[in-house]
């Protein structure tokens, strides 16, 4: 008779045993999550009830600051498209900031909440900040490398996406 023994390839959470490097590991991206998640979310509403900042010009509008960064940006061409539109590039950031931060604070399509924090960010640094100097002076490039571990990892713990999977898990039998 051949027995087989099954060997999980998650961690075991809460009261399962475990030292505190291990609850460590566990919840070490964590912070990254809530500073990202509560970050995003502020930006997005920042903008969003930013009278100001949602117009085509004028003293801290969008569009005069697209205006401004275009010859030193890194793709010229990603500008003078929010140019055609951008109050509507205005609300699209605020929006994907927002959608990015709930998902990134809840756990809600982690990995998918992270790439878009990641595209975000990426095309933030090649326009708004490309030309900082030093680079490390520009934010944009720090949030991109931010969001990697996000991308790779998700939010295994204390997440809805945990939740869900932990769920499925029980549906069918506790071997999925």
């Amino acid at each position: 008779m051949t027995h087989s023994m099954r060997t999980d390839t998650h961690t075991p959470h809460f009261g399962h045993g475990g030292g505190w490097r291990d609850t460590a590991t566990r919840y070490a991206l964590l912070p990254l999550r809530i500073f990202l998640g509560v970050t995003f979310i502020y930006a997005g509403l920042d903008k969003i009830t930013d009278s100001a900042f949602m117009k085509d010009s004028g003293a801290g509008s969008i569009g005069d600051m697209m205006r401004a960064v275009r010859d030193s940006s890194a793709l010229p061409a990603l500008v003078d498209l929010s140019l055609k539109s951008p109050v509507g590039f205005g609300y699209a950031i605020a929006f994907g900031e927002l959608a990015v931060g709930i998902g990134t604070l809840l756990g809600l399509l982690a990995r998918l909440a992270a790439l878009g924090g990641a595209l975000i960010s990426l095309s933030l640094w090649l326009t708004v900040s490309w030309a900082s100097d030093p680079y490390y002076y520009g934010n944009d490039l720090a949030y991109l490398m931010a969001w990697i571990p996000l991308i790779l990892a998700g939010a295994p713990v204390l997440s809805l996406d945990a939740a869900l999977r932990s769920r499925r898990r029980q549906r069918s039998g506790g071997f999925r």
